[in-house]
C-alpha cells in the first residue's frame, strides 16, 4: 500500500507507510474522527498516568487492541517501549509480521504527534 508522508506530502510505500500508519492509529484519541468515532487507541488516556508495570501492561493492551483493530496488514508479535536519548522520549517498539512478505520486522514508533 501506498500513501503520502505526513510530514513532507512525497509518497511513500512499504514500511514507511505502515509505520506512519501504525503511528497514526496509536497516538490518534478514541472519539477524536468525526466519521470514525471508534478509531485510535487508548494510549493517548494514558499520557498522565504514573509509568508503572500497571500502565505499561494497559499501554501493551492498548497497542494490541488498536491494531488489531485497525491494521489488518499485519499481525502483532511483540510490542516494548525504549527511552529516547531526550527526556521524556519514549518509542513504542514493535515486532510484526507484515501479511503480504511474512517477513518479521521490527519498526520503531515515536509516541509523539506528528513525530517522523
Amino acid at each position: 500500500m501506498s500513501g503520502l508522508n505526513l510530514n513532507t506530502g512525497r509518497a511513500i510505500s512499504g514500511l514507511d507507510h505502515l509505520r506512519q500508519s501504525i503511528a497514526d492509529i496509536l497516538t490518534t484519541p478514541i472519539g477524536s474522527r468525526l466519521q470514525r468515532r471508534t478509531y485510535g487507541s487508548q494510549l493517548p488516556e494514558l499520557i498522565d498516568a504514573p509509568f508503572n508495570n500497571a500502565t505499561r501492561l494497559l499501554a501493551y493492551a492498548a497497542t494490541a487492541m488498536a491494531l488489531m483493530r485497525w491494521e489488518p496488514r499485519i499481525r502483532l508479535n511483540k510490542v516494548a517501549f525504549t527511552q529516547g536519548n531526550d527526556a521524556g522520549t519514549w518509542y513504542l517498539d514493535i515486532t510484526c509480521t507484515p501479511i503480504d512478505s511474512n517477513e518479521s520486522q521490527n519498526l520503531q514508533i515515536p509516541l509523539a504527534m506528528g513525530a517522523a
